[in-house]
């Protein structure tokens, strides 16, 4: 809000400056006819009292002022008497610039009359009357934009308040007192209040929210958590017993995974719901050895990798890293899960370069259109294959935002795909 006073400010002065412009035009334009006016008028009432009054004496003489001076020539007399600058200037009126006079020659039956006036002081008496208002009109403005500009700032004064409190809030525990309608200023007006009752109501709703988003990953860590430990506690004992039939062993190691995979879901969720300075344990790690974590958990699964696909892990350069390791395992593991879905022959090859993480496959690969919604939550290019859910791209793009580890596609139909995390 503080922009928008300086804005209303810049405005008035822009206001006041063109119409200061227009009055001094006007006053230009208005000095040039009244002095017209003014001389005319009086040169010509001088002739009308001369010839008046030389009607009643004859030998009445042309007016001799201090400014103003007369020259009187009778019917059929000779003007040579005249100044050389008036000889040969037929009746009318005359702007001379050498000498620079305002001259009236007033041509009547008994003779003619030649009256001269300094320009100089007509302008001088021109400007002396046209001044004074053009002062007055300037003052005015200049004080009309002053009332303007503080009658503005003052009816804009709630809502900089308004602005500034929202301002200050914390985005994750908004402090809605100040919002509160018996601490709005006095001068606050109806909309004002009306939108500080709506903020007012908004906070508290975030702050609900943020509450119960703050409980539900505090609560669900551990109650998501101890089923799972639970499940895999118990699936661990009895594949311990050495009595156990090969058929329960294989239905309790489908258990285990399932409970490895649920679990790993979980983890990348509550990362995600967490607030953004609240990160997973960050330590430094060799990401070869996360790779090979990952690798060995899909060798282990039933189907992936399937029979005729080679999985291998090529090391271009050492890779160590100061990070959550458990995000780095989900991104992978989500990469490794997909490209064994959609790999039923050839190789998938895990690539570890000195500032990135690739997972190669020679699987089906995507058109233009699927890559670009990939990473679309619950988007399956194939709708009628059962697997998968439309969720681990979606997964390991936003875990990539959230670490500043971004991930690309590259894939052409039928010559596999590249996932490429760059974590440099």
């Amino acid at each position: 809000m503080a922009a928008l006073p300086r804005k209303i400010r810049i405005a008035v002065i822009l206001q006041v400056a063109l119409a200061g412009a227009l009055v001094a035009l006007g006053a230009f334009v208005a000095s040039s006819w009244v002095r017209d006016r003014l001389v005319d008028d009086a040169l010509a009432q001088e002739a009308n009292h001369y010839w008046e009054t030389r009607a009643v004496d004859p030998t009445h003489r042309a007016p001799q002022a201090r400014l103003m001076r007369g020259y009187a020539v009778d019917r059929g007399g000779s003007a040579s008497s005249l100044p050389a600058y008036l000889r040969g200037l037929p009746p009318g009126k005359h702007d001379l610039q050498s000498p620079a006079l305002e001259v009236l020659v007033d041509e009547r039956p008994e003779g003619r009359l030649y009256l001269t006036y300094p320009s100089e002081r007509a302008r001088e008496l021109t400007l002396a009357m046209i001044t004074a208002p053009v002062i007055l009109a300037v003052l005015a403005l200049v004080l009309s934009g002053w009332l303007t500009y503080r009658v503005a700032r003052r009816l804009l004064a709630p809502m900089g308040w308004l602005a500034s409190e929202v301002r200050n809030w914390d985005p994750r525990n908004p402090d809605v007192r100040g919002l509160a309608p018996d601490r709005l200023p006095p001068d606050a007006d109806q909309e004002t209040r009306e939108l500080a009752g709506a903020l007012h109501a908004m906070a508290e709703r975030v702050r609900a929210f943020v509450a119960r988003e703050r409980d539900f990953t505090r609560d669900a860590s551990h109650e998501l958590r101890t089923p799972l430990t639970v499940i895999r506690v118990a699936s661990d004992l009895l594949l311990g017993d050495p009595d156990m039939p090969q058929r329960s062993q294989r239905s309790l190691s489908r258990i285990q995974r399932a409970g490895r995979d649920m679990e790993a879901v979980i983890d990348a969720f509550l990362i995600l719901a967490r607030e953004s300075d609240v990160a997973p344990q960050a330590e430094d790690f060799d990401v070869r050895a996360v790779v090979d974590e990952e690798v060995e958990r899909v060798r282990e699964g039933e189907k992936c990798p399937r029979p005729g696909v080679v999985l291998e892990v090529v090391q271009e350069a050492p890779l160590r890293l100061h990070a959550p390791p458990r995000v780095l395992g989900l991104m992978l593991g989500n990469l490794l899960d997909n490209a064994c879905r959609f790999t039923e022959e050839g190789r998938i090859e895990v690539r570890i370069g000195h500032d990135r993480l690739e997972v190669r496959d020679t699987g089906i690969g995507m058109s233009a259109e699927t890559i670009d919604r990939a990473f679309e939550p619950f988007y399956r290019a194939d709708l009628e294959s059962p697997q998968g859910k439309g969720m681990g791209l979606s997964i390991v793009r936003r875990l990539g935002e959230r670490f500043g580890w971004p991930v690309t596609l590259e894939s052409h139909p039928g010559r596999g795909t590249v996932a490429t995390i760059r974590l440099g």
